[in-house]
């Protein structure tokens, strides 16, 4: 059971898997697995063979292991100042005493936000309606795209070879069902909803319009979910998009309910100066999903083309004193287009098509203050919004982000006069078509 406590796992199965948070973050990429691993199980080897099996076979590359799964005790994430492994009950006391160690958390087992609905389209389209509703080509026409911000995205993969991402991929990750990196994976999506969310943060100008938020900034993307062990692979893939140098991570994935497991996770996003951009959920009113209903993250949920909360976006008040109210804000998530796999476009609906607008709108403004913090970036999405008199505040809280009030919040300063046409090129005629491109002036 998903909200079982640690002692309810141990007694059913005999162990149970753990997140440690150590105290001093700055020693633990000197803290060997070797060193800690007596606290910890390698259980189920029958379970742990075929686990390896499976992960080889839905990998996108070969993979040679570097130690035995059925030998592997534990799993340390640097960048995070997190360790993951199984211990009984035996272990779990140790560990708790150990001197290193600051908590230890119950390991949460999240999934993938699925969308509501999904069409495929027929006709070209300028910039989307969600572009337009958060005013983001004003930010355009002043310079500002995203050029040199790296974002980081956690979902089912990306489709490197998707003409509207040309360019858009600095680095992909591929985790396989057990949590290790495949090397050389190629950029791929094993689904659809991660080339979709990552056409909305930084596609570019083709054909079909202009979806993508920040068309020249850069994804740091990695395959975490679905399937496997997702808290190794999704914890594998966060200490990976830290370390490529993202400062926003775009996530549409949780778990339903509340539970303050992935805490510690969020925490040391936080610590590590990166903004945490997540989809609320797709179950309705007095519904929510953590890590997406945490005080400490940017939630999001969705609106329409009208202005108005759909049935299907999550909301729900918390007893807590800062931020009782999840989402934190709201943006465009019906009829989104994006990119999919094999060079095709769909509309989705969903919290998940939400999210990647403000992950977007994110690396606009970190283009225009490389300095700012994640809190900073924060407080000027949130000082951004509005929420008409018709929507609902315990649906849509603070309401929508604008992006030119967003950059003088964050700025001090008014956003600069428009410096050049973002009218996507033509298409030639001839066999090899260009896709399309954006020419932008330096920012003033």
């Amino acid at each position: 059971m998903a909200g079982s406590s640690l002692e309810d796992t141990l007694a059913a199965i005999g162990y149970v898997k753990v997140i440690v948070t150590m105290k001093d973050r700055a020693a633990v990429a000197a803290t060997s697995e070797t060193a800690m691993q007596d606290h910890f199980i390698a259980p189920d080897t029958a379970q742990t063979q075929s686990l390896v099996a499976a992960a080889t076979r839905s990998a996108g590359r070969q993979i040679r292991r570097a130690e035995s799964l059925a030998e592997r005790r534990v799993r340390i994430y640097p960048n995070l100042g997190l360790a993951v492994g199984s211990v009984d009950a035996s272990g779990l006391v140790s560990l708790q005493a150990d001197p290193q160690v600051g908590k230890v958390d119950k390991a949460p087992e999240i999934s993938l936000i699925k969308p509501v609905e999904a069409r495929p389209i027929k006709t070209g389209v300028g910039p989307t309606w969600g572009i337009k509703r958060l005013n983001v080509e004003r930010l355009w026409q002043a310079g500002f795209t995203g050029q040199g911000v790296v974002v980081g995205h956690l979902d089912t993969g990306v489709d490197g070879k998707h003409p509207a991402l040309a360019g858009a991929i600095k680095k992909f990750a591929e985790f396989d069902l057990a949590g290790d990196r495949v090397p050389n994976a190629p950029a791929r999506d094993s689904g659809v909803h991660g080339t979709h969310t990552a056409g909305t943060i930084v596609g570019r100008p083709v054909s079909k319009g202009r979806f993508g938020v920040a068309p020249d900034a850069q994804l740091a993307s990695a395959m975490v979910i679905e399937g496997g062990q997702v808290i190794e692979r999704i914890l594998a893939g966060m200490d990976w998009v830290i370390g490529e140098g993202a400062r926003v991570l775009s996530m549409s994935l949780g778990l339903r309910g509340f539970t303050p497991a992935f805490q510690t996770v969020i925490d040391a996003l936080r610590a590590a100066n990166v903004l945490p951009v997540i989809a609320s959920g797709n179950e309705g009113p007095r519904t929510s999903r953590s890590p997406g209903n945490y005080a400490n993250v940017l939630s999001i949920g969705a609106i329409d083309v009208h202005d108005v909360v759909p049935d299907f976006s999550s909301s729900q008040s918390f007893n807590r004193a800062i931020s009782p109210l999840c989402p934190a804000i709201v943006a465009p998530g019906v009829a989104i287009t994006s990119c999919v796999p094999g060079k095709k476009y769909e509309t989705m609906n969903g919290t998940s098509m939400a999210t990647p607008h403000v992950a977007g709108l994110a690396a606009l403004l970190l283009q225009a203050r490389p300095t700012a913090t994640a809190d900073q970036l924060e407080a000027a999405i949130i000082g951004s919004c509005a929420r008409p008199e018709a929507m609902e505040e315990a649906r849509a809280n603070h309401g929508v982000p604008d992006a030119v009030r967003a950059y003088e919040l964050l700025t001090g300063s008014q956003l600069p006069a428009a410096q050049v046409s973002v009218a996507p090129r033509r298409r030639t005629p001839a066999k090899k078509r260009c896709e399309g491109a954006l020419v932008v002036a330096s920012a003033a």
